[in-house]
């Protein structure tokens, strides 16, 4: 969304108060033409043939949003058994899925073998047990590296405390797994956090990998995660793709040599592809003045949006009906009976009830994370494609709230 002539406009000129008008708010809009230019991005940034990306779609599991990534080639990363139905839903093969679960039970597992999947198991206990019930079902394993690396503690999980993942220590134990139940291993993975900067923990970690790699004699394809960092704010920093595909690439080209042949290099960004697509309109309902602060009040809270409240994350945001009003100092909040703070002490041009206010990245774990907290229903999305705004899911109504509950006789 760009300013231009006084006027804040999405992508083809459209305006972004009339999708308001139309469809209500609070809004969630997505800009695919954004999608594609990341995943451009990232797979031109390697020049190692064998490239596969998934997107992981625990960002935003839309369907329309998933077969667009399909049409553009990408596979898919799935968490959950839920995730990989989908997935199937959206026309991804099930050779292009990959199923990453964490303490996943059991039945979900044998659900994701019928279904045909790759399956990715992070705790040795399965990996035990996966001889007992699917002896010739190749699988991948999520090696935990002990890296600490991400932009919060609750999106770090490669670190030694993590919950995710097999320790690289306990490789030894692994190998006697596999070899006394005779299992076939076709990958290995990692991901260690989100919102890296530094390309050098990627490259750590490849390393970790590909000495481990050297232990499994099968391997058709290594996934090195994602994590990677989008611009929030003005002049923000990002990771630098370009420079992480040059410098990679060139190793992973060695470690083929020395492997005896190619295999397949991965990555599963989610936020990278979507974040940076995606807004949040909401209305102001009040404009409070206290003894210290004054506050936005809008038609949304955390309820919609917990990516503030949850990480501390930041998003840029702006009035958008009067965008070349005099700013002043507003902290943002939300209709959540809780401390729901979206912003503090932000610079914004001074807003009345009724304008609309909208906020930037939002295309990645906004409405995924969004609840019915406070019993509000959840906004509608609306996609950006080629040139026309279409609607991809309605708004929530109260029907839809008690629709799955059951009345009993008092």
């Amino acid at each position: 969304m760009e300013l231009v002539n006084n006027k804040y406009l999405l992508n083809g000129g459209i305006d972004p108060l009339e999708l308001c008008r139309e469809y209500g708010t609070p809004l969630y809009v997505y800009d695919a033409a954004v999608m594609e230019r990341q995943y451009r991005r990232i797979t031109a940034a390697f020049s190692y043939p064998k490239l596969r990306i998934h997107y992981a779609c625990k960002a935003l599991s839309n369907l329309t949003v998933m077969r667009l990534f399909k049409k553009w080639g990408a596979g898919l990363d799935c968490v959950s058994i839920q995730e990989v139905q989908l997935g199937l839903m959206a026309g991804f093969q099930p050779d292009d899925i990959l199923y990453t679960p964490n303490f996943a039970g059991a039945d979900e597992f044998d659900e994701a073998v019928k279904l045909g999947v790759k399956i990715n198991i992070d705790a040795i206990p399965m990996l035990e047990n996966w001889g007992l019930h699917h002896k010739n079902v190749p699988v991948c394993l999520r090696i935990n590296p002990h890296l600490m690396a991400g932009g919060h503690e609750n999106i770090s999980v490669g670190h030694i405390d993590s919950k995710f993942g097999i320790s690289i220590h306990q490789l030894p134990h692994v190998l006697r797994v596999v070899e006394s139940q005779g299992l076939r291993v076709e990958g290995l993975h990692m991901h260690t956090g989100s919102d890296i900067l530094d390309v050098d923990i990627f490259l750590r970690g490849a390393d970790i990998l590909f000495e481990a790699a050297r232990k499994f004699p099968e391997l058709q394809y290594i996934d090195l995660g994602s994590g990677f960092k989008v611009p929030y704010k003005p002049d923000d920093i990002e990771t630098d793709v370009e420079e992480l595909g040059e410098k990679l690439s060139a190793r992973f080209e060695t470690f083929c040599r020395e492997y005896g042949r190619d295999l397949t290099l991965m990555f599963e960004p989610g936020k990278f592809l979507v974040s940076e697509s995606g807004y949040l309109f909401a209305r102001c309902t009040l404009v409070k003045q206290t003894t210290s602060t004054v506050f936005i009040g809008l038609d949304t809270g955390f309820n919609h949006l917990i990516r503030p409240m949850f990480y501390g994350s930041y998003h840029k945001i702006v009035n958008v009906t009067e965008p070349t009003f005099k700013p002043r100092i507003y902290t943002v909040v939300g209709n959540i009976c809780e401390t729901d703070t979206f912003g503090i002490d932000r610079r914004i041009a001074e807003a009345v009830e009724g304008d609309i206010i909208g906020f930037y990245n939002a295309g990645a774990y906004g409405w995924m994370m969004a609840s019915n907290y406070n019993s509000r229903p959840r906004p509608a999305e609306v996609l950006l494609y080629n040139g026309k705004a279409h609607l991809i899911r309605r708004r929530e109504t109260v029907e839809d709230l008690v629709g799955t509950q059951i009345q009993i006789k008092m």
